[in-house]
């Protein structure tokens, strides 16, 4: 028996994509069968391991039979230990290369972006993952106030499909978010191109990576940016200049959560005015663009005696942005505001494999960043190949990969038997209808 018999379809469609070519071909790590390791560690990670002790998972019951070269959590364990930091580049390479055989394994991976009229978005954020104890390397205290690591990564997405990770990258705690985000996202473009997106590339972020740096990088790719903008004096002098009568009331199909409000709404108004960012900059390093703001009316406090007063002059809240795309006001809005995406794919990795960053080692757990980024890649291919375009890394788990399984060998072969009546059988045997059929040769 085995309690993972869904790991069969998601591995094939792995080998099928090219994981184990590229692990052969790009990974030096001075270990042993190292691809049969690095797999081992994703195959744990698909599965629910989320340490280096979860990856125990893989030998229980009849998992032998179904998949050789299976390792100890021991021996993964001294296998990320011994990645360098040229290694985990190595690895990151091969995260953006199998994006590309998923894309062409899977073409509804990042469905839309293959039309040249279409719309794709590259997300950049990044967040602090808390650790314990003082043996974790590059630890400190970041802009959250808490002991971690930072993970900075880059997602493309586009209207009809769910993200995906171009590039990822393990930092110490301390290191201020736009730290190397030029250099991230000329890799996640470059990667997105590779996996076949031939659409307008909208790169987006928010204002941690208000600077040259990111808006340069952009411009030079020949994408469109949008980028929240710090309130700085220019700005705010740009968004006092706005007349009246130009800001166009919007109202949201569904409310928002204003943060700092803290409170739900569900309208406000728009306008924009051309504007020229980083004027402190040379000048070949100015940047004539949009800046577009959306302004939200200030709650109202309550008198002593608990009525409201009479508003003599209404207050507001100012959220800007700079971009250089060409879409209409109320919809550039809308595209900047559905940057928040990245959040859902950074809670995916914390509520899987990336609970926790189990090594003491810096290089092993950027190693083991790298490795979820590969099987979260893994699972969204495999839930658009099920047909469960929508479902997440958690969801796919329970639906498709935790199924039980039983193993009868009859005539030198393995036939494995699963649950009458299973729920989600049909996008079971769907995937693995996916995964098993012959290469799409069509261009």
């Amino acid at each position: 028996m085995v309690s993972d018999a869904g790991l069969v379809p998601v591995l094939r469609l792995a080998e099928a994509a090219g994981l184990y070519d590229l692990l052969d071909d790009q990974l030096s790590v001075d270990s042993a069968n190292a691809t049969a390791k690095a797999t081992s560690v994703v195959g744990g990670m698909l599965a629910g391991a989320d340490s280096i002790d979860d990856l125990d998972l893989l030998r229980h019951g009849g998992m032998p039979k179904l998949f050789s070269g299976v390792r100890s959590p021991s021996t993964l364990g001294a296998f990320l230990r011994s990645f360098t930091h040229g290694h985990v580049q190595q690895l990151d390479a091969v995260g953006g290369d199998l994006l590309t055989g998923l894309t062409a394994r899977v073409p509804g991976l990042i469905a839309g972006a293959e039309n040249v009229e279409g719309f794709a978005c590259i997300d950049l954020d990044d967040t602090i993952r808390e650790v314990h104890g003082y043996a974790k390397q590059a630890a400190a205290y970041g802009y959250t106030g808490v002991r971690g690591l930072n993970i900075q990564l880059a997602t493309i997405s586009t209207p009809l499909a769910a993200p995906v990770i171009a590039r990822a990258r393990l930092r110490k705690g301390s290191t201020a978010s736009a730290k190397g985000a030029g250099r991230l996202l000329a890799q996640a473009i470059s990667t997105a191109r590779t996996a076949g997106v031939k659409s307008r590339i909208l790169c987006r972020a928010d204002s941690a990576y208000y600077g040259w740096a990111f808006v340069g990088t952009a411009i030079r790719a020949k994408t469109w940016f949008s980028v929240t903008a710090r309130m700085t004096k220019t700005v705010t002098a740009a968004i006092g200049g706005i007349n009246e009568d130009a800001w166009q009331p919007i109202r949201y199909p569904h409310a928002i959560w204003e943060e700092v409000e803290q409170r739900w709404i569900s309208d406000a108004e728009v306008a924009e005015v051309p504007f020229t960012a980083f004027t402190g900059r040379r000048k070949a390093e100015n940047v004539t663009c949009r800046l577009v703001v959306r302004r939200v009316k200030r709650l109202q406090r309550l008198a002593s005696d608990g009525t409201e007063q009479g508003e003599l002059f209404a207050t507001y809240r100012h959220h800007a942005f700079i971009t250089n795309s060409t879409l209409e006001m109320v919809e550039a809005d809308q595209r900047h505001r559905d940057h928040a995406i990245v959040e859902q794919t950074i809670a995916e990795l914390k509520d899987n494999a990336l609970a926790h960053l189990p090594s003491g080692k810096y290089s092993a757990n950027a190693a083991w960043v790298s490795l979820a980024v590969i099987a979260f890649n893994l699972a969204r291919a495999a839930a658009v190949a099920a047909d469960l375009a929508k479902a997440r890394w958690a969801t796919l788990r329970r639906k498709i990969i935790r199924v039980a399984g039983r193993i009868a060998s009859t005539s030198r072969r393995h036939d494995l038997h699963l649950p009458i009546q299973w729920p989600w059988a049909y996008n079971w045997e769907t995937l693995h209808a996916v995964a098993t059929a012959p290469p799409n040769t069509t261009t």
